[in-house]
C-alpha cells in the first residue's frame, strides 16, 4: 500500500505496525524500518510540529534567491520534495556558511540540507545520512593574470591570491593543492568570484558547476585552466551526533528517491543547464 511519508514516519517511529510502504515499484516494510531504532524521540519530535527545520545557505545554484526573493535551488528542492514526502511543512533557515555546523549543534534546526560534503573532521561533530549528491571543486582563473597559466605549479606560488568561500571545503583543497597561495576568504561565493572579475585575485576556487557556469558567463574574463576537477565531493545530510532515528529515515528518503531518479534529474537541470538562470536575480 501506497503512503505518504508522514505515515512512514509514524510507522518507523512505531515498533508494532505491518505496512508496506512503496517507492517507485520496491516495498519497504514499515516493521523493517521500525527495527531500527525501537525508540524515534528526534523523528517525533519533527512529527509533532508538523514542520521540518532546515539549515542552509545560498549559494548558486545549491540555493539562491529568485527575482521575487523566494528561495529556489538544488536544497531547495530537495528539502521541499523530502518535506512534502513526508507530510511535513518546511521551514528554511538560513546560516552563515562558517557557522551552519554549530547553528546545528545548537538546535536552531533539524537538518543541514545545504551542499554540505562529507569530511573526516566534520564527522567529529555531526551524523551525516548517506549521500544524495556528488559535486566537485574546480577552479576559474582570470584570463588577465592567469591566461597563460596550465599547471598546478603555476598557481602554486606565494605571489598567488586564490579567492574561496570561507568556511567550505574548497578552502581545504585549494590548501592542500596550492600550499604556497595566498587563500583568500569570502563570506560569500558572489564575493569570491567578484574578487577575480575586478582582477584583484588570480583564480577562485569553487564547487562545480559554479565556476564552469561564471566562465560561460564571463567568457571574457574568466577561463579554466583544468579540465578535470580538483576534488570529487559526497553531499549528505547533517544531524546532531545521537540522532540516529532521523539518519536511518532521511537514508531511506534518500535510496528511494535515488532509486526512481529523481534526485539525479533534479542534479541534472541545476548543474547541468542554466534553464533556471533568468529566474534569479543579478549578482548571484
Amino acid at each position: 500500500m501506497i503512503r505518504k511519508w508522514k505515515t512512514a514516519a509514524k510507522a518507523f517511529a512505531a515498533s508494532t505496525l505491518g505496512l508496506l510502504l512503496a517507492f517507485s515499484g520496491q516495498a519497504f516494510s514499515a516493521q523493517a524500518l521500525s527495527e531500527q531504532a525501537t525508540e524515534t524521540p528526534n523523528l517525533d519530535k519533527i512529527n509533532d510540529r508538523g514542520t521540518l527545520r532546515v539549515g542552509m545557505s545560498t549559494f548558486v545554484p545549491w540555493a539562491m534567491r529568485d527575482k521575487q526573493g523566494d528561495l529556489i535551488g538544488f536544497e531547495i528542492d530537495v528539502a521541499t520534495r523530502l518535506a512534502q514526502d513526508s507530510g511535513w511543512k518546511v521551514e528554511f533557515v538560513p546560516t552563515a556558511w562558517d557557522g551552519i555546523i554549530p547553528a546545528l549543534l545548537a538546535q536552531k534546526f533539524d537538518v543541514i540540507i545545504g551542499g554540505l560534503s562529507i569530511t573526516p573532521e566534520r564527522s567529529k561533530s555531526v551524523l551525516f545520512s548517506e549521500p544524495y549528491s556528488h559535486s566537485g571543486v574546480q577552479v576559474a582563473a582570470s584570463k588577465k593574470l592567469a591566461g597563460d597559466f596550465k599547471t598546478f605549479d603555476d598557481f602554486n606560488s606565494r605571489r598567488i591570491k586564490i579567492a574561496a568561500r570561507r568556511g567550505a571545503t574548497t578552502v581545504q583543497v585549494a590548501r592542500e593543492t596550492f600550499p604556497k597561495a595566498r587563500i583568500l576568504q569570502f563570506d560569500d561565493e558572489a564575493q569570491a568570484f567578484q574578487e577575480v572579475l575586478n582582477g584583484n585575485a588570480h583564480a577562485v576556487i569553487a564547487s562545480s558547476p559554479k565556476p564552469e557556469h561564471e566562465t560561460v558567463k564571463h567568457a571574457d574574463v574568466l577561463f579554466l585552466p583544468f579540465a578535470e576537477r580538483l576534488a570529487q565531493g559526497n553531499e549528505a545530510f547533517a544531524v546532531r551526533k545521537g540522532e540516529e532515528d532521523k539518519k536511518a529515515f532521511f537514508d531511506q528518503w534518500i535510496k528511494a528517491r535515488t532509486e526512481d531518479g529523481w534526485l539525479q534529474q533534479r542534479y541534472e537541470y541545476w548543474f547541468s543547464s542554466l534553464d533556471w538562470q533568468d529566474q534569479i536575480a543579478s549578482g548571484q
